[in-house]
């Protein structure tokens, strides 16, 4: 019966939400991840001098901030894998997004490391 509402020619596929769902699994634990490991970095200058401390401080703020707000990327993508219609015509579509969502995390945990000034 929901094939019939479909236009001619396009099958749906019953297979589509198992990219999306894949990907939002792996990007949420990544980003998890992501936030722990930077998180605790905060540690990493408990013993150093304060005009260090202060410089580290300022710089690890600064990339939690942006990993917080750039959380907002990889979501929008995973958003964008499970709105597209789930025709075969979209498969490929639903698959880059569902793929670039965890390497958008990857890539942002990776600038926010290299923004901060380790000790």
């Amino acid at each position: 019966m929901e094939e019939m509402l479909l236009p001619l020619g396009e099958e749906r596929d019953s297979r589509a939400w198992v990219g999306p769902l894949v990907s939002s699994v792996v990007t949420v634990v990544a980003g998890f991840f992501a936030l722990a490991v930077l998180g605790f970095s905060a540690m990493a200058c408990d013993s150093c001098s304060s005009e260090k401390a202060h410089g580290f401080d300022a710089s690890i703020s600064t990339a939690l901030m942006v990993l917080k707000v750039g959380f907002l990327v990889p979501a929008g993508l995973l958003v964008a894998a499970w709105g597209l219609p789930w025709e075969r015509r979209k498969a490929g579509q639903r698959a880059l997004l569902a793929l670039t969502a965890p390497l958008a995390v990857v890539v942002l945990f990776l600038a926010c490391m290299a923004m901060v000034r380790w000790p």
